[in-house]
């Protein structure tokens, strides 16, 4: 049986308190709940997928993450926080995979304070999903989701007799 394709999710600094940190702004969803209904819903869509989380409030960490499973994961889901608006070599990382990024920010990055409106990774990211809270993350998901099984469609057409 083959192996489920795997979808990295990666939280940047600060999103490991979730649920604590500014609630009126973020919600009260922690990390671990959020990772979980990921992971829930990519079991269960279809096609299935596992997921792989990570978070760091360290940099580094995050770009050896990046480099050494970017590339066999089939997608990637990326709250990078704060990195986001300044993290050249985080836009390095992600360029130098294959595997297609979404963005995600549980608040709207362009309607907060004037240093949150850049996000230097967009230029390398597939898709940026923000301001939609929690949801942001799932809404990724269904995008790979959808990406592989429209890639497993075209394969059978353009294979119809294969394996008879």
């Amino acid at each position: 049986m083959d192996q489920a394709p795997f979808i990295l999710l990666i939280n940047g600094p600060n999103l490991n308190m979730l649920g604590t940190r500014e609630p009126g702004l973020y919600g009260s969803t922690t990390l671990d709940s959020i990772v979980e209904q990921v992971s829930a819903a990519a079991r269960a869509g279809a096609p299935p997928f596992d997921v792989r989380a990570f978070q760091s409030n360290h940099e580094g960490e995050i770009l050896d993450i990046i480099q050494q499973h970017g590339s066999e994961a089939f997608g990637i889901i990326i709250n990078a926080g704060a990195l986001t608006h300044y993290s050249y070599a985080l836009q390095d990382a992600l360029s130098s995979v294959a595997s297609p990024a979404v963005e995600v920010h549980i608040t709207n990055i362009h309607a907060r304070e004037p240093f949150r409106h850049t996000s230097v990774i967009a230029p390398v990211v597939a898709g940026q999903v923000v301001g939609l809270g929690t949801d942001g993350y799932h809404l990724a998901l269904v995008w790979h989701q959808r990406r592989l099984a429209a890639l497993r469609a075209a394969s059978t057409e353009e294979e119809p007799h294969a394996g008879l």
